[in-house]
């Protein structure tokens, strides 16, 4: 087999697709999450604590000298990644939750055996009581008449 037609294989499995797609929705989500939390999130809360602008928060820790930039230290960009975090695991929390919601409704739709279930069960028991018949009879070893030499 050659290395295309074995790459083309594991390519097109089930499970390599599957995966590249979540890859993509899960970018696109945290795109649309980040902006919910810059945009959204962030205003009124920056609102509430004074007008801060987390984004904007930074220890200078020298100042620019010349032609060097200044070094800081942006812990507010880490404070909203942290923001980002918490938001993203909570709407994943409650997505999985409406997930498992809806497949406890599924998986509790089959109440009984079916046809098949009920036919097999009554096999199983017919052999069962055979089996039981076939070992409780007695068997019996004739011995081979004697014969007079």
């Amino acid at each position: 087999m050659s290395i295309i037609a074995e790459f083309k294989k594991f390519a097109m499995r089930g499970n390599v697709v599957d995966l590249a797609v979540g890859i993509i929705l899960g970018a696109a989500f945290g795109k649309i999450v980040s902006s919910f939390v810059a945009d959204i999130i962030t205003p009124p809360l920056g609102l509430l604590l004074g007008g801060v602008d987390f984004s904007q928060l930074a220890i200078t820790l020298r100042a620019a000298i010349g032609d060097q930039p200044a070094v800081v230290m942006s812990y507010g960009k880490f404070l909203q990644t942290i923001f980002d975090f918490v938001i993203i695991a909570f709407a994943i929390f409650m997505a999985i939750k409406v997930l498992n919601r809806l497949r406890l409704h599924q998986d509790a739709a089959p109440s009984g055996p079916t046809k098949d279930q009920v036919l097999l069960t009554e096999i199983r028991d017919l052999l069962k009581e055979q089996n039981s018949q076939a070992t409780a009879a007695p068997v019996v070893k004739q011995e081979p008449p004697i014969t007079p030499q």
